[in-house]
């Protein structure tokens, strides 16, 4: 139908409708234009998230394997220090598992203490309020020369204190046992010194993905052994080709 043979109202309408529909078209080519934009931008937000990730998963410049593998002038040790079998504890004095770990660790000190180093690193996990006053105070047994005694009481004894208020007085009675100068200890507990210390400690297994105590290491290879012969195993499997035994 021409124009011509339209009321005036009609050609009105008609030419009403074209521009509504002009615009409406219009608008939505803006909204997809909007769309597209904010889908852009989500895009470079999520590659730039994923690219932090990356980055934070990325090894930490500071000598990760060197920590793990090796002995640190500070570290306490026990065991032949010649030997370059070297097993590392990350522990928790209030942790149930290290308690039950410790006399395993013992056993195997003593039956195979030439063929390997035990290095003990303090890992006090946040939920165990007594375990980093449990750190410290080994750590000022240790000023005293009596670190390894110190520990020998407060994991055989975690009972009588894990769950105490008190702990830092059981602790001093610990210290009173060993014969150690009792100023001396609390000044020692109480430094900067010994919090900077468990705190490096702490530091060096998180950055090398400690999530849970105990955690060892051999040689730099994490092992979880579930039995003392298994402890042994790996200690023997650690052994330098030179100092093993050739099979007849």
């Amino acid at each position: 139908m021409s124009e011509e043979n339209l009321t005036k109202k009609e050609i009105y309408d008609l030419k009403k409708s074209e521009a509504d529909r002009e615009h409406a078209n219009a608008s939505k080519t803006r909204k997809a234009k909007r769309v597209l934009m904010w889908v852009g931008v989500l895009i470079l937000l999520i590659g730039a998230v994923w690219g932090m990730v990356k980055l934070s998963d990325k090894p930490s410049d500071t000598g990760q394997a060197m920590v793990l593998s090796s002995v640190l002038s500070d570290d306490w040790i026990k065991g032949d220090k010649e030997t370059k079998v070297i097993l590392i504890e990350y522990g928790d004095f209030q942790c149930p598992a290290c308690a039950a770990y410790h006399p395993l660790v013992e056993k195997l000190i003593a039956e195979h203490g030439k063929d390997f180093q035990f290095v003990y690193r303090h890992f006090p996990l946040q939920q165990h309020a007594n375990a980093k006053p449990a750190a410290y105070a080994s750590e000022a047994a240790g000023k005293q020369g009596k670190f390894w005694e110190m520990y020998n009481l407060i994991y055989p004894r975690q009972n009588d204190w894990s769950e105490k208020k008190n702990a830092d007085d059981i602790f001093l009675e610990y210290a009173g046992s060993l014969g150690l100068n009792l100023d001396q200890f609390k000044k020692d507990r109480d430094s900067q010194e010994a919090k900077d210390k468990v705190k490096k400690d702490y530091d060096s297994g998180i950055a090398n993905k400690v999530n849970a105590t105990p955690t060892f290491f051999l040689n730099g290879k994490k092992i979880q052994p579930q039995s003392y012969e298994e402890f042994a195993n790996f200690i023997k499997q650690a052994q330098p080709a030179e100092n093993t035994t050739p099979t007849q």
